[in-house]
């Protein structure tokens, strides 16, 4: 049998959770409009599943698990989701985390938000134009920027330069 106790705990426990969930939603499709929209099912039917947990459900890649963090080709880095041009390789460097790391994005290629994942406020990375979800920026980069943009491998396809 349940005490009155053990009732009144487990009830805080769910609305705790019910609140960091709110705290943690990083929905960037709820954040505004982009100019590819698709429903969820529609990201399922074209993505990869693990393109789509971490551009659609805002999940990370294991450390040192993604071949473009080996990358050192000239080129460039686009979305997984839409092809869009995010990083050029020359803005890449090796930040030793584990992921892709950039000083500076192309120009209008990403958007920003606030996410509450790890209770602290982190800048949130996204594709301009479809919203997938690429990683995070940090401000602890080399110059001339300052900034890392530490970025899932799987929300990334590499394009590289044509052989001159």
């Amino acid at each position: 049998m349940v005490d009155r106790r053990h009732l009144l705990a487990g009830v805080g426990a769910l609305a705790l959770i019910a609140g960091l969930r709110a705290l943690w939603s990083t929905d960037v499709e709820a954040a505004g409009n982009f100019e590819i929209q698709k429903s969820d099912s529609e990201w399922r039917a074209i993505l990869p599943k693990a393109q789509y947990d971490v551009l659609r459900r805002h999940r990370t890649e294991p450390a040192g698990s993604s071949p473009l963090n080996d990358e050192k080709r000239k080129g460039t880095f686009a979305c997984a989701g839409c092809d869009l041009a995010l990083f050029s390789s020359e803005t890449k460097y090796d930040s030793k985390t584990g992921w892709p790391s950039f000083y500076r994005p192309l120009p209008d290629a990403v958007g920003t938000a606030t996410d509450y994942l790890l209770l602290l406020p982190r800048t949130e990375v996204h594709c301009r134009r479809c919203g997938g979800h690429l990683g995070h920026v940090f401000e602890d980069g080399p110059p001339p920027t300052g900034l890392r943009y530490c970025i899932n491998g799987a929300a990334l396809k590499f394009l590289p330069d044509a052989p001159a």
